[in-house]
């Protein structure tokens, strides 16, 4: 069996899908997803499905790229991880990716948020989920200085360098890899996932983005999390059994998921 460590099942791509979503993930045999917040006043939503379904679990968090939406408070979010289907904190970490002609101290807004939602992520006990593009520097170095090493968790959607992931490991981190990694110019990327051991790895979908190879320009859904295990089995030379089985053990050790229960 599979899981999905990283989807957006609220978003409107599957309001009038979701039965659908969720015999395909069946088939797929991909047992569980974890849905993810991205802003609070969608996080009622997303937390709902997670009640709904039994096999659903969610995230509470604000993502680093959205400016013009509320703020956290760190006693907000250790308040919302409370409820038992609220697995993690995040997605949260730092994204300069769409900066332009900002300035480095423009951009404080997003590193004071990351730090809020690892200083939440450490008193609730819950794992943290990190987004990183176009600042690992920055997200490392605000890791190490928030003491996320004490909570741990994931490094979403990875697409950064090998000694990035090292760095995250080190941490006491996952990496995750998503649909990204079947693609034919990820080659550094695909690199990085030979060399990762498969003991620190999750994978995803980040749906309904980044559909994974043979399904690109399509709407992403949890069942092709299937796709990107194969992919990765095939790269680093194991059984789709092997991924398959350790990527899902990672899943309920990275999240303190007693998997006898689920």
């Amino acid at each position: 069996m599979f899981i999905d460590s990283h989807c957006h099942l609220d978003f409107p791509e599957y309001r009038d899908r979701m039965p659908e979503v969720l015999a395909n993930m069946a088939a797929a045999q991909v047992s569980h997803a974890l849905c993810i917040s991205v802003a609070l006043p969608d996080f009622p939503a997303v937390r709902a499905l997670a009640e709904t379904y039994g096999h659903l679990f969610a995230s509470v968090g604000v993502h680093p790229d959205y400016e013009d939406t509320p703020e956290p408070t760190e006693d907000f979010l250790v308040e919302a991880a409370q409820h038992p289907k609220i697995i993690a904190i995040g997605e949260t970490g730092l994204d300069y990716y769409r900066n332009g002609e900002r300035s480095y101290e423009s951009m404080e807004w997003q590193r004071q948020r990351f730090r809020t939602h690892i200083r939440a992520a450490i008193r609730a006990h819950k794992p943290l989920i990190i987004h990183t593009r176009a600042a690992s520097e920055d997200t490392i170095r605000i890791m190490q200085e928030e003491g996320a090493e004490r909570i741990g968790g994931v490094m979403h959607c990875f697409t950064e360098s090998t000694a990035v992931a090292l760095a995250a490991i080190n941490l006491g981190f996952y990496i995750s890899f998503s649909g990204i990694v079947t693609f034919k110019n990820a080659k550094d990327l695909q690199e990085t996932c030979r060399q990762i051991p498969l003991e620190r790895m999750l994978i995803e979908t980040d749906s309904p983005y980044l559909a994974p190879v043979p399904h690109r320009g399509k709407t992403n859904e949890p069942a092709w999390v299937a796709d990107v295990g194969r992919f990765i089995a095939s790269l680093k030379g194991l059984s789709i059994e092997v991924v398959a089985e350790q990527t899902s053990k990672n899943f309920f050790n990275c999240f303190h998921i007693d998997r006898a229960s689920c």
